[in-house]
Formats: C-alpha cells, sequence, structure tokens
C-alpha cells in the first residue's frame, strides 16, 4: 500500500503552520543557538520546543 501513497502531500488534522518572523537580540539568539547546539537539534526545533514546553505545562 506504501508505494500508492503520496507522503510528500500529507497533512495532520489541526496541525497547520503558518509562518512568523520573530527579532531576537543577539545575546539571547546566541544562546539559544549554544543550546540547540548541545541538544544536536536546529534553532527552529529547539524554539518550536521551548514554547510548546511552556504552553503544555500550564
Amino acid at each position: 500500500m506504501t508505494p500508492h501513497l503520496d507522503i510528500g502531500s500529507g497533512r495532520r488534522p489541526g496541525r497547520e503552520t503558518r509562518r512568523v518572523d520573530l527579532d531576537f537580540p543577539v545575546d539571547l539568539l546566541d544562546q539559544i543557538d549554544r543550546e540547540a547546539r548541545r541538544l544536536g537539534v536546529t534553532r527552529q526545533a529547539f524554539i518550536r520546543a521551548r514554547l510548546a514546553d511552556a504552553f503544555i505545562s500550564r
């Protein structure tokens, strides 16, 4: 069945994304980059995870 699926166009209901543009102070961005490198993830993945943690833990 997998050969008949178009994985690239699949979407998860309720998980649509919207692009945002954020400005960070340089010192904060340096800290984010260091922590992301330490964890072995991208800057975007780190920011996304931290934001999700902040709202889920409420």
